[in-house]
């Protein structure tokens, strides 16, 4: 079978001939499933449900909503931005790609040497954090944050995890700490879409009142659909005007989002 990856020029297109920011961002979506699907099918494996629901969230933060595009990938003032739970990392290659910060021959070359980590490196352009050891990714944006505010650096902190990741101690610690540390420049994002592997999280350690949980630290909380990219717009849009603590949003996803019978 033939496999046709989407070049980095009819992004380019689709970001020159569409104005209305959600259809764009859609299409964009829809493009960079096609390009990662191409490339698992070509590898022969890699994590296609988690890099499909978390797929409208990678579109948004790199071709929307993070600084990148405006100060490059050198700024230590760009916005940092990395997935803690790595095994979504076909997702975010595509997105590079889509960006031309990876090229489409090295998309093609995902967990072959001389090709693409099968999780993120920052060997890759782009990848800001080696991750794929589930659980360190509070801690690691904490980390950044601090080091941003002691440098006094601009550029927000963001960072996506997964909810069966979630289900590891270290999460929280580090949400307990962030509030008294005034860790208020960073923001989790969870990609809810209720499976891990191949198994409901709730079957395995349900994860009960998230927002009450997280509240419970401090940290201000709201939920939203994360394969909406107006909802995602409009929320970000309304977390920006939060100011004085971290930030986390529950986004509630589908596994395998885009494909009907892996939906």
């Amino acid at each position: 079978m033939q496999l046709n990856f989407i070049p980095v020029g009819s992004f380019d297109q689709i970001h020159d001939a569409v104005n209305t920011i959600t259809f764009r961002l859609e299409l964009i979506s829809d493009m960079c499933r096609l390009n990662t699907l191409n490339a698992v099918k070509k590898a022969g494996s890699g994590h296609l449900g988690s890099s499909f629901s978390s797929m409208d969230l990678f579109v948004f933060l790199y071709h929307y909503y993070l600084n990148l595009r405006q100060v490059g990938l050198e700024s230590p003032d760009r916005d940092i931005f990395f997935s803690s739970k790595g095994h979504d990392v076909p997702g975010t290659y595509a997105v590079l790609a889509s960006l031309g910060i990876v090229s489409m021959e090295n998309l093609q070359m995902i967990r072959r040497f001389g090709g693409l980590d099968g999780h993120p490196d920052t060997s890759v352009a782009g990848i800001e954090v080696n991750t794929g050891s589930l659980g360190m990714g509070i801690s690691k944006g904490k980390g950044i944050s601090i080091a941003k505010r002691y440098l006094k650096r601009q550029g927000r902190v963001v960072v996506l995890i997964g909810d069966g990741e979630f289900q590891e101690g270290q999460n929280f610690e580090a949400l307990q700490s962030a509030v008294p540390q005034e860790v208020n420049n960073l923001t989790v994002i969870m990609d809810h879409n209720k499976l891990q592997s191949d198994r409901y999280v709730n079957r395995i350690v349900d994860l009960g009142d998230l927002q009450a949980k997280i509240e419970t630290f401090g940290w201000h909380v709201v939920r939203c659909d994360g394969n909406s990219i107006s909802d995602l717009v409009s929320t970000f849009e309304q977390l920006d005007r939060i100011t004085g603590k971290p930030k986390f949003v529950i986004c509630d996803t589908i596994k395998g989002k885009g494909v009907s019978f892996m939906e």
